[in-house]
């Protein structure tokens, strides 16, 4: 990068009247940016996802800003409240819990109508924990697609799946570790036992990161009696010089099958549409390795 780029002045200030969007840390209070500390100090209020989460984080820093909520629950109604704020000049800092606003986050409804109000949005760039699962997963870093929190229910996340198991570039989801394990299996089912990292606890004391292929990651947490953190994961993206062969399913579904609700007939569908074999043959790999109740 070149050397000589102009620098913003910090010193101009906090502006009226504007929006900033400014990421947080999504475990260790130590990741906030100078940047973001002054600009939590300055803005005339904060708009925060959970103010308890947030007080803690501003009580670290001795910021004493004014904190109200905006979340899911309330963003319908507060969302005009605040940009009538920002037209009369008030100044105000949209944060979620961890990480940056609007990702995954409660924030997009409150930026769009900003931008439509001819509100100023200024962001305030720092940690994310898509960025951060990428930067340490070992898998491709040049191009990746994000895709947030699948689905809660199955058909829907399976289609998803679906959509995007040809897809070359390396994926990267969100998911809580209440549904990680359902997620898990669907995704060794329609993806294929790619390679993966499982990153729990980012920055935290108990940061963990789970690699290898996805029935390993599976095989790692289905052994545990409870999951903790939120879990982001990343897949490698599909090598279409290397299709998996029948032989590859079966590996697959010799790790897949102790954990799976599905009827045979209902697996092997997939397994069928899925690898170019016969759903007779699919069904009877399942037959074979499926432990008798």
């Amino acid at each position: 990068m070149p050397l000589n780029l102009p620098v913003a002045d910090a010193s101009r200030g906090i502006e009226k009247g504007a929006l900033y969007v400014v990421a947080t840390p999504i475990g260790n209070f130590e990741d906030i940016t100078l940047r973001a500390i002054g600009v939590l100090s300055g803005v005339d209020m904060v708009a925060a996802e959970d103010t308890r989460h947030t007080g803690r984080m501003l009580s670290r820093y001795n910021i004493s800003s004014p904190l109200i909520s905006y979340h899911d629950h309330n963003e319908a109604e507060r969302t005009p409240q605040f940009i009538q704020k920002l037209h009369d000049g008030v100044s105000i800092a949209l944060v979620s819990d961890a990480g940056t606003p609007s990702v995954s986050d409660p924030g997009y409804r409150l930026i769009c109508a900003a931008i439509q109000a001819g509100v100023k949005v200024i962001p305030v760039p720092g940690v994310s924990a898509a960025i951060t699962a990428l930067s340490v997963s070992g898998l491709p870093t040049d191009a990746f697609v994000f895709l947030g929190f699948p689905p809660k229910k199955q058909a829907r996340r399976t289609a998803l799946l679906k959509d995007i198991e040809n897809e070359p570039r390396t994926l990267i989801f969100y998911e809580s570790p209440k549904r990680v394990l359902s997620f898990l299996n669907d995704a060794l089912v329609v993806l294929g036992d790619r390679s993966g990292v499982l990153c729990r606890e980012m920055t935290k004391r108990y940061e963990e990161f789970i690699r290898g292929p996805i029935s390993n990651i599976l095989a790692d947490l289905s052994e545990r009696k409870e999951i903790k953190g939120e879990c982001t994961l990343v897949f490698s993206g599909k090598n279409k010089d290397n299709p998996i062969s029948p032989e590859s399913v079966e590996s697959i579904l010799t790790e897949y099958i102790p954990h799976m609700a599905e009827s045979p007939g209902e697996l092997a569908r997939k397994i069928a549409l899925k690898f170019g074999i016969s759903r007779k043959t699919a069904y009877q790999m399942i037959l074979s390795k499926k432990p008798e109740k």
